[in-house]
C-alpha cells in the first residue's frame, strides 16, 4: 500500500490548541505560530479550551499537525479549576498512539509532560522571565529540528511553573540550569519546548506589558527585563523547521 504524498505547503491543515482568554493575545498567537511556521494563518483553526473545554481526541484525525500554545490564565497544577486540562491530556496521547505530529509551547510542553507522567510545581519566587541561553543536550545534534541550532541559543521564556524531568520513553533535547527545556516523544513526532519559539523580542514586550501585575513586581522590574531582552532568531527558526523537515517530508 502506497504511503500519502507529503502535501504542499500550502495544502497545510494545522489545529491550533489554545488556551487563552484574552482577546488580542488569541490573535497575536495565531499570527506568530502562522508567521515563524512560514504559513498563513488562514491554514490554522483553533481549539480553544476556555471557549470548548469538553472535546474528543480524535478531532485532530482531520488535521496534519497540532500545535499547543501557551497560557497566562490556566495552570495544568489546577485540573479541577480548568477541567479542560484533562481532555487535552487524552488529546495529546491520543496523538503519540497515532503518531500525529505535534508542536506543544510552554504550558503546552507542561501539559504533556504531566500526561505522561512528570510532576509539575511552581516557583513563586525566582522564575525564568525574559529571554535567556538555552543549551543543548548531546541528542541535539541528531535532532531534524535542532541538528543546525546553537548550544547557548536564545530564546524567550516566561513561566512560573515547570516540569521536574523529561517524561519515560522521551529525549531531552535542551534545558538551562533550572529546568527541563525540551524534549520529543520516541518514536513519535512530537516535540514540545517550554520557552516559546513562537514568541520572539517585540510579542514579548507586548504580553509583558500586558500582564504585567502577573509576572513582574511592578514597572521598574518590567523595564528592566524589558530592556535586557535580544532578539531570538535561532528558537523562532524551529517551527519553520517542524513544517519543512517533518510535515512537508514523505
Amino acid at each position: 500500500m502506497q504511503s500519502r504524498p507529503a502535501p504542499q505547503r500550502d495544502e497545510l491543515r494545522i489545529l491550533l490548541v489554545q488556551i487563552r482568554e484574552e482577546a488580542a493575545t488569541r490573535q497575536e498567537e495565531l499570527d506568530s505560530f502562522a508567521r515563524f511556521s512560514g504559513l498563513q494563518s488562514s491554514q490554522f483553526s483553533i481549539l480553544n479550551l476556555f471557549d470548548t473545554p469538553v472535546f474528543e481526541p480524535e478531532i485532530v484525525n482531520d488535521f496534519d499537525a497540532v500545535y499547543v500554545g501557551g497560557s497566562s490564565e490556566a495552570s495544568v497544577m489546577e485540573p479541577q479549576r480548568y477541567p479542560f486540562i484533562e481532555a487535552a491530556q487524552r488529546l495529546l496521547r491520543y496523538c503519540i498512539e497515532i503518531k500525529k505530529p505535534v508542536f506543544a509551547s510552554c504550558f503546552g510542553h507542561q501539559l504533556a509532560a504531566q500526561a505522561l507522567g512528570v510532576e509539575i510545581v511552581r516557583d513563586e519566587q525566582d522564575f525564568e522571565m525574559g529571554t535567556l541561553p538555552i543549551l543543548l543536550h548531546s541528542a541535539a545534534t541528531d535532532d531534524p529540528l535542532y541538528r543546525d541550532t546553537s548550544d547557548g541559543f536564545m530564546a524567550v521564556a516566561v513561566h512560573r511553573e515547570r516540569a521536574l524531568g523529561v517524561p519515560e520513553g522521551c529525549t531531552a533535547l535542551a534545558y538551562t540550569d533550572c529546568c527541563n527545556h525540551a524534549f520529543k516523544v520516541d518514536g513519535a513526532p512530537f516535540w514540545t519546548t517550554q520557552f516559546h519559539p513562537e514568541v520572539d523580542r517585540q510579542v514579548l514586550v507586548d504580553r509583558l506589558t500586558l500582564f504585567r501585575s502577573k509576572y513582574t513586581d511592578g514597572d521598574g522590574h518590567l523595564q528592566q527585563v524589558l530592556d535586557s531582552a535580544v532578539e531570538t532568531p535561532e528558537s523562532n527558526a524551529l517551527l519553520r523547521k517542524f513544517v519543512d523537515r517533518v510535515l512537508l517530508v514523505d
